[in-house]
């Protein structure tokens, strides 16, 4: 591919970071974009017809710099079909989505924050790319990366680490809405009781696409150089509980800032993992 259908980029525009090519963040909403955009130096923005606009930059630590790029998924896992699909093809390795999502746990605040180790398939848009038993798995190196910054940045009391469920519908599975509350209601009281802790709509199906499109199996030595195989997580900020409601706008704004903070702080932990 050399003119992506949607994203109106080339593969030159991923690459970089000595042949592993750019981290990518990938939020939800052109908001998040823009405020992660706003942390990176000499930016450039792409535009495209379908406001998908791709925000590239570096991201300057202690070591160096990262070659980053930042752009919206969209809501619900068919436009992140679309957007990871075109990535992938185009050369991107690392994709980590940095989203939102509404608590299922009684522990869990607004404004906490959720690394996922894996994400329930309660969407069908995966289903065209695996059968219903393949698991919907986060990159090992991704996850600690984020549990490592977790910790260095002190927030590691407001970091959880486990499951998400990802869903194909907001208001009717996870609100109850129209004919079916009852079996949507039971659905989601099933879920918290097995210890699934956050609701989403976007996870499951990138941790899929990972690795349905990655590049083969790779080795434990392979594992600690710059391979091409395809790593994704995701880390989500609380922005809904069932005892709180959903956040106030400031509640959400201040969520988020953390949640970047943690996604940027991640990339420079897997950078010093695997830079060559």
């Amino acid at each position: 591919m050399r003119l992506a259908h949607h994203l109106e980029i080339e593969p030159e525009h991923l690459e970089g970071n000595q042949g592993i090519g750019r981290y990518v963040l990938l939020p939800g909403s052109v908001g998040r974009v823009a405020r992660i955009s706003a942390r990176l130096s000499g930016v450039q923005v792409i535009e495209n017809r379908r406001r998908l606009d791709v925000h590239l930059g570096t991201l300057r630590h202690e070591g160096g710099t990262i070659d980053v790029a930042v752009l919206p998924t969209g809501m619900g896992c068919p436009s992140v079909d679309i957007v990871v699909n075109e990535l992938i093809a185009l050369g991107a390795r690392r994709l980590l989505r940095v989203g939102t999502a509404g608590g299922l746990q009684p522990q869990l605040a607004i404004g906490d924050l959720v690394i996922a180790t894996g994400a329930v398939r309660d969407e069908s848009t995966s289903d065209v790319y695996a059968p219903r038993g393949f698991p919907a798995v986060a990159d090992p190196w991704l996850v600690h990366a984020l549990c490592r910054a977790a910790d260095q940045l002190g927030l590691a009391d407001r970091v959880h680490c486990g499951l998400l469920h990802s869903k194909d519908s907001f208001y009717g599975r996870e609100f109850g809405r129209g004919p079916d509350a009852e079996r949507n209601h039971t659905y989601m009281a099933r879920l918290a009781g097995m210890g699934v802790l956050a609701t989403e709509m976007e996870a499951a199906h990138l941790f899929v696409l990972g690795a349905a499109l990655s590049d083969g199996p790779t080795t434990v030595a392979q594992l600690r150089s710059h391979t091409p195989s395809i790593r994704a997580g995701a880390v989500c900020a609380i922005i809904g509980t069932p005892a709180s409601g959903i956040a106030a706008l400031a509640e959400e704004q201040e969520a988020e800032e953390r949640l970047i903070e943690l996604a940027l702080s991640a990339l420079i932990e897997l950078w010093r993992q695997e830079s060559p």
